[in-house]
């Protein structure tokens, strides 16, 4: 069995790989130059999985905590303005994001035997 904290590794390399195969223009950096609240964002989505989140709750999860942390909808992903394009409801998301979402879920699902 992998902790929260591998299988968030996983997920968090699986999904910095998406961001560069989308040319996203501020991808993830490795998970050990992570900051702290970076990397326990990643291992909270794992144990909401774990605890039967579907894709779409993780986004509204992601949502919120950062809401909490006072970011806002912007264009562009600015750590200093403290903005990001995905700010949003799941459904309005671009594919390619929501993919992201999907991929974590399956991750943490084959990591964990299929059970939450």
């Amino acid at each position: 069995m992998y902790s929260d904290e591998q299988v968030a590794r996983v997920c968090h390399d699986a999904n910095r790989a998406l961001q560069f195969i989308h040319g996203d223009p501020a991808p993830s950096q490795p998970w050990d130059c992570e900051p702290d609240d970076i990397k326990e964002s990643s291992i909270a989505g794992v144990r909401n999985v774990r605890g039967g989140c579907t894709p779409r709750d993780l986004h509204d999860c992601w949502v919120a905590g950062k809401k909490y942390q006072g970011w806002v909808y912007g264009p562009v992903k600015d750590s200093d303005q403290k903005t990001h394009p995905c700010m949003v409801n799941f459904d309005a998301l671009p594919q390619h994001q929501r993919d992201k979402d999907q991929l974590f879920f399956a991750i943490v699902l084959a990591l964990t035997d299929g059970v939450p």
